[in-house]
């Protein structure tokens, strides 16, 4: 007799799990440390650092995220008072820059980034393969081929099948 078990999760869950874990703690961290900040502000802030003042494209360029995705962490930084915006040489560009108060928790955010990488290069050491090489080429073979295309040649496949013997498909 088959046990009655929860499937297993799917990759999407895996993932959210794992995001769940590590930004809850990495927030967790920033709030002992006295710091209303966001793990999702890091690429934005890390790029205006190097940048100085710049375009939402320029920092997604920088940050390796969607455009979309920058131009909304950049409106929660605004209403947080981490960022300020100016027009840009056209109609439709901002250019954003760090706010005093943002620039002030720079070096506590910089020792917090060097303590959060050393935890994380801990965790590789635990793992079978280091996560963030894993991580690094799933992005690699996500870029070469995305997940839509693997999902739509899956799914043709799975059409080719023959019916398995004594299943004809109903209830």
């Amino acid at each position: 007799m088959e046990e009655n078990r929860a499937p297993s999760p799917t990759l999407g869950t895996l993932l959210r799990h794992l995001i769940e874990h590590l930004d809850g703690e990495v927030e967790a961290a920033y709030v002992r440390a006295g710091l209303a900040y966001k793990p999702r502000y890091t690429p934005v802030v890390r790029a205006l650092i190097a940048l100085g003042p710049a375009s939402i494209r320029t920092i997604s360029q920088r940050a390796g995220m969607t455009h979309s995705a920058v131009s909304q962490t950049v409106s929660q930084m605004a209403a947080r008072g981490l960022v300020v915006l100016a027009p840009g040489g056209d109609a439709r560009e901002r250019i954003v820059a760090l706010t005093p108060a943002a620039e002030a928790m720079v070096p506590a955010l910089e020792r917090h980034w060097a303590a959060t990488n050393a935890a994380a290069r801990a965790l590789d050491g635990e793992l079978r393969a280091p996560l963030s090489d894993v991580l690094r080429e799933a992005i690699a073979a996500l870029e070469r081929r995305p997940f839509g295309e693997r999902i739509d040649a899956a799914a043709a496949a799975e059409s080719q099948e023959p019916e398995s013997e004594g299943h004809d498909g109903s209830a």
